[in-house]
């Protein structure tokens, strides 16, 4: 067992003894003398991290000293501002009492900058730049040497390439010649050649300048046509030559037609390996096809067996017909059972108890029972506070920390890359309805030119004429140079053609000790491959055994872990359906509490309306009869004051009559008009009573009500409790 320490840095809570512009900033910080502030000057701005490394793109995986994959560079920006003082104050001035700085009140900003990332800047590593004009970072008594870029009148570049000059060779230019009348330069041969046919030449085109040549020297040779004492001699000669030419004409057909072979065998082959190559794939195509045909017929099959099987245990459970009580924890433990999944033909709708689940409160239904259950919330979600995600401090004064400094560094490589992807010097085009088209001014007339003389027209195609003469001779001049240049190469591509006998018989024995030790160097390297063979075979064979072993094992191991996890995936099954049984209980028996109490108001109501139909039955049958009595007694009353008037109508005079009619007016009509004034006066008065009463019954009634829903929430919330 080996110790692995680790050590942890940790930042100091109290703050730094010095800072880095203390000398400017602070006053309190003092110093002995002028120089030492000067000092403290150069080393704020002379520090390492002001050295930043820049990497260049063009040579980003070079490793040479001349192409360097990055350069560093000076960063001039300096954090403090310009109206900051430089200049030493003396001991006088740093002595006298300060006031509070407040560094956390109003005064917090002077101890911040804004940070300003770098730019590419093309200068050496060791150059100091120097401002443009004199400011108060200027120290006279500060000497370091300043190099200047602009005392260079000259400046040496590296250029590397990745292509050779012969890659990128073009099709040379070929000047006009002109020759004399009569004269046949031998470089005229060649003026069919061009750049790749025939240019550079190769060893078959100097076989043909070698026969041309021998031919030329052949028909100077020849005798002329005019001598008839010579016509035999000249005829044997061409018939030779001929000859010769056929047998050459033969030979350079039979090497075209070799060629043709060797192309065609190769097309042939090419052909055959891509017509096998597509007849494989179709066969692994028809393959797949058919494996996955394969496949599915095996998963029909199977499932019909499956099937079929399941069928058969149940015909075989029972065979004597006696009927099994239901088993309960087989129905629970048995995902298809009834108890998970009812099914509708047993008489169980799933979709029918989905109102049950419907929240009915009045807190819910009223404004005022809102504005009840808001009271009762917390502030917190009433009224909820957003915390801003404070940014990590990615600097600390000037520095950067260390892990965000590839970072800052990637950032400034992508804003490098941005701004180079922009194109410079175009400018954006106006809008163009609002751009006046001015007409283009009249061209002005075409200028004419007389033409010369004739004399001054000779005289110029003469000019042209000597010209020519002289380019030609130039030309001819470096034709002749090229060839005195490369006359070595010249013989040395002669003198391959031709080697003397006793040459080609020392080349020959050459060739045959070259053979003869390439023949022992086979046979020795084809015995060191016949042991190497037989070592990586054993060595094979013991790898793979081990191998193979170790891949069982760790097959063993995983199938552990596995029945393992799987073990662990059932006791959590096993608990999760145990607390969902009792879950399910609990509600059972929840519903089974407001069944009860649903049964209850139900029956009540049901005895309510019985007992007020039967006292409204009562009420009418009492109200029927007294209104038959009373219609009976007024009848007799009425024919008893019938008789008594009619008797006293005989025996009464007019002033009876008279005094009768008044006494009926005085003691029946006008008590009744006093009657309904009054009933209608007391009517008025009772009504904002009768209003006053609605009012309260209501009130009541709603307290009741949300009374016995808050009983109802409670109860929901005990049951809930009690099933967690």
């Amino acid at each position: 067992m080996t110790a692995i320490s680790q050590t942890m840095k940790q930042r100091l809570k109290y703050d730094a003894p010095s800072r880095r512009h203390d000398h400017l900033y602070d006053p309190i910080f003092t110093v002995s003398a002028e120089r030492d502030h000067e000092r403290c000057l150069f080393k704020s701005h002379a520090i390492a991290d002001k050295m930043k490394r820049y990497p260049i793109f063009r040579n980003m995986y070079s490793d040479l000293k001349h192409f360097p994959n990055h350069q560093m560079r000076l960063e001039v920006i300096d954090p403090v501002p310009t109206f900051i003082s430089r200049q030493w104050r003396g001991n006088s001035d740093s002595l006298t009492p300060i006031n509070d700085p407040e560094v956390s009140g109003k005064n917090r900003w002077k101890y911040f900058y804004r940070p300003l990332l770098p730019f590419m800047q093309h200068v050496p590593t060791d150059v100091i730049l120097a401002p443009k004009q004199q400011d108060q970072l200027f120290i006279p008594g500060m000497a370091v040497q300043r190099k200047s870029l602009t005392n260079f009148k000259t400046k040496n570049v590296l250029v590397q390439t990745d292509y050779r000059d012969a890659d990128v060779q073009t099709d040379p230019y070929t000047p006009d010649y002109v020759f004399h009348p009569g004269s046949q330069p031998e470089v005229l041969t060649l003026a069919t050649l061009s750049w790749g046919r025939g240019l550079p030449a190769g060893v078959a085109e100097i076989e043909m300048i070698e026969r041309a040549r021998a031919k030329r020297e052949w028909e100077k040779n020849l005798p002329p046509i005019s001598d008839l004492s010579q016509f035999e001699k000249r005829r044997k000669m061409l018939e030779a030559m001929e000859l010769k030419e056929w047998a050459l004409r033969e030979e350079m057909i039979e090497k075209l037609q070799l060629e043709q072979l060797e192309l065609l065998k190769k097309l042939l082959s090419e052909r055959e390996e891509k017509q096998a190559s597509i007849t494989n794939k179709r066969l692994d195509k028809i393959w797949k096809f058919k494996q996955k045909q394969k496949e599915k017929n095996v998963s029909k099959i199977r499932l019909r067996h499956k099937k079929d099987l399941r069928k058969f245990n149940l015909s075989k459970k029972r065979v004597e017909g006696k009927l099994e009580r239901r088993d309960i924890i087989d129905d629970y433990i048995n995902k298809g059972s009834s108890v998970f999944a009812p099914l509708t033909r047993d008489g169980v709708f799933p979709d029918r108890k989905q109102d049950e689940y419907v929240v009915k409160s009045s807190y819910l239904s009223t404004y005022d029972g809102l504005l009840d259950l808001e009271q009762t919330l917390p502030n917190h979600v009433t009224n909820p506070t957003i915390k801003v995600p404070v940014p990590p401090e990615k600097m600390i004064g000037p520095y950067i920390k260390r892990k965000y400094k590839q970072e800052f560094e990637l950032k400034d490589i992508y804003d490098k890359i941005q701004a180079r992807k922009i194109p410079k010097g175009k400018d954006k085009k106006p809008l163009r309805y609002l751009v006046k088209i001015e007409k283009p001014k009249p061209r002005p007339p075409t200028p004419t030119r007389t033409g010369p003389p004739s004399k001054t027209e000779e005289k110029e195609l003469a000019v042209i004429y000597l010209q020519q003469l002289l380019r030609g001779e130039a030309v001819h001049n470096r034709m002749v140079e090229g060839k005195e240049r490369h006359y070595e190469l010249i013989k040395e591509l002669q003198s391959t053609h031709t080697l003397q006998e006793e040459d080609q018989k020392l080349v020959e024995q050459k060739r045959q000790i070259t053979l003869a030790l390439q023949r022992q160097r086979e046979t020795y390297e084809h015995k060191e491959n016949i042991v190497n063979e037989a070592l990586s075979r054993i060595e094979g064979s013991t790898i793979g055994n081990m191998f193979n072993f170790l891949s069982k094992e760790l097959i063993h191991l995983q199938e552990e872990q596995k029945i393992h996890a799987f073990a662990m995936l059932a006791e959590r099954q096993r608990r999760i359906r145990e607390a969902e049984e009792s879950g399910l209980r609990q509600e059972e028996e929840r519903r089974r509490r407001e069944d009860d109490e649903i049964f209850k108001q139900v029956v009540k109501v049901h005895q309510n309306t019985v007992d007020v139909y039967l006292e409204d039955v009562i009420l009418r049958s009492m109200e029927y009869t007294t209104e038959i009595e009373a219609r009976a007694y007024i009848q007799e009353l009425a024919t008893t004051i019938n008789d008594i008037t009619y008797e006293m109508e005989e025996k009464r005079t007019q002033l009876e009559t008279e005094e009768i009619v008044g006494d009926l007016v005085h003691n029946f009509l006008l008590p009744d008009v006093e009657k309904e004034i009054m009933r209608e006066k007391v009517k008025q008065c009772q009504s904002k009573y009768l209003m006053a009463a609605h009012k309260e019954v209501h009130q009541s009634v709603e307290e009741i009500l949300e009374e016995i829903g808050a009983e109802f929430t409670e109860l929901e919330e005990s049951e809930n409790e009690s099933s967690s």
